[in-house]
């Protein structure tokens, strides 16, 4: 078996048991609509400037809920040591990492598909206009945050306190995404295209997907066997 078919059956074998026990989507899920909702009744703003901090709002959600997801992608490896029969096969670690991410981009995609028409019917938004390159935005920031969000959970899969530290570990690294996101996702919203400054950030999106999943690619063995 190569490493992108061990990779895919990873992916399957997470998306089987996730779609039957529905931990990590009802959970993430559930809190995005919450979170939506709050924020709906405690911000009181005209329509400008609910326009103006519509992608910033909607990307932290989505960071959040990214969170709740990528924190089980090697936890549910824990019990019975399942992790330590993975890293013995003869599938290479970066498979078992990219099938983890994979499995991660899904399960949030899913959420994101949930609640983004939660997020237009309280906001008033009109997320449909541009929404081809909505979609593009959408699936260039939730690779990042999944890969990365993997990444830190392979390295605090055996930390006690895991649920805390991956937050701690993962929002700083996710500066640069969400900023670029935000922005793109706000100038969509507004009926602009994605040209100028909107270009540019778009290129941030794709430049951070590309370096950190070849250096999480590139050091995930040594994450998960050191």
């Amino acid at each position: 078996m190569s490493g992108l078919q061990a990779a895919w059956a990873i992916a399957r074998k997470d998306l089987r048991t996730e779609l039957r026990t529905k931990e990590s989507i009802n959970a993430a899920a559930s809190f995005a609509l919450v979170i939506l909702v709050l924020f709906s009744f405690a911000f009181d703003l005209g329509r400008e400037e609910l326009y103006a901090i519509s992608g910033g709002l909607l990307w932290l959600v989505y960071s959040f809920a990214g969170a709740l997801i990528v924190n089980r992608g090697f936890a549910r490896e824990v019990p019975n040591d399942c992790l330590d029969v993975l890293l013995a096969s003869p599938a290479p670690a970066w498979s078992l990492f990219v099938g983890k991410a994979v499995s991660a981009f899904f399960l949030l995609m899913i959420v994101e598909a949930i609640s983004l028409p939660v997020f237009g019917l309280f906001y008033n938004i009109r997320w449909m206009q541009n929404f081809p390159q909505l979609l593009v935005v959408i699936l260039l920031a939730t690779w990042g945050i999944t890969v990365v969000g993997t990444a830190f959970s392979a390295v605090t899969v055996n930390v006690r306190l895991r649920e805390l530290m991956l937050p701690v570990l993962l929002y700083p690294v996710l500066i640069p995404l969400l900023i670029g996101a935000m922005g793109t996702t706000t100038a969509l919203f507004a009926g602009e295209s994605l040209a100028g400054d909107n270009a540019s950030s778009l290129r941030l999106l794709v430049g951070f997907d590309a370096i950190y999943t070849a250096l999480a690619v590139y050091l995930i063995e040594y994450v998960l066997i050191v």
